[in-house]
């Protein structure tokens, strides 16, 4: 275990921005880059948990929960489609029926599940079908993928709380009237390529690290 997370999480936010030419925009490079996908455990280690977001483009969510305090582990990954072999590539296509996801590891004994579902609620807008902002696509939509029945009911009540502000007007501002987010349970993850992982903390497109820190409150910039 402990050689599959180094080799899935190198450095950490500690990593310097790799700021070699790629060829053109940094989309155009991911795109065309090798398929590097495998298939993550499906457990976390010993008093650990695991919990699944799809939410838009996974560079920015995943920097929102490697700030969340409890939270050791986080990854960016492919889930809910039919594919058995997605890469970026086909997975931006449309066509293995995939999203864009999060995979967090934490420590229950440091944070809920419950908090990370705040951070979700958040950070994605979960009444727009297929979109987040101006990345449209079904790759790009929102779901809550449990890993437990405790995680199904936590969800499940979270999600009924969205519902009852969007109806009182008192939940934050967002495009559509009601929920359309995903609920399903946790399926095959696909880890995505080595270059998506921890994208934003390694420099983004500028090759301008932002911070991973526990708690920081630092403004994501989604793209870099």
């Amino acid at each position: 275990m402990a050689n599959f997370l180094s080799r899935l999480f190198g450095g950490g936010s500690g990593t310097p921005a790799n700021t070699e030419d790629k060829g053109g925009s940094v989309l155009s490079w991911a795109r065309t880059a090798k398929p590097g996908c495998e298939l993550a455990p499906a457990a976390a280690p010993d008093d650990l948990q695991l919990a699944t977001f799809a939410g838009g483009c996974f560079w920015g969510l995943e920097l929102a929960y490697q700030r969340v305090p409890g939270v050791v582990r986080t990854s960016v990954g492919y889930t809910g489609g039919h594919d058995p072999a997605p890469n970026y590539n086909s997975v931006c296509s449309g066509s293995t029926g995939h999203a864009e996801a999060v995979q967090v590891t934490y420590d229950p004994r440091e944070v809920s599940y419950e908090r990370l579902l705040s951070e979700f609620f958040q950070r994605v807008d979960p009444t727009t079908r297929n979109r987040q902002g101006g990345d449209v696509g079904s790759q790009y939509r929102s779901a809550l993928y449990h890993h437990s029945p405790e995680q199904q009911a936590a969800a499940k009540k979270a999600f009924a709380e969205a519902s009852e502000q969007l109806a009182q007007g008192t939940f934050r501002p967002v495009r559509g009237r009601s929920l359309v987010t995903e609920l399903a349970p946790a399926g095959d993850y696909y880890l995505a390529e080595k270059y998506h992982q921890q994208y934003l903390a390694k420099g983004g497109r500028f090759g301008m690290a932002q911070s991973a820190d526990k708690g920081a409150t630092d403004k994501i910039r989604c793209y870099g």
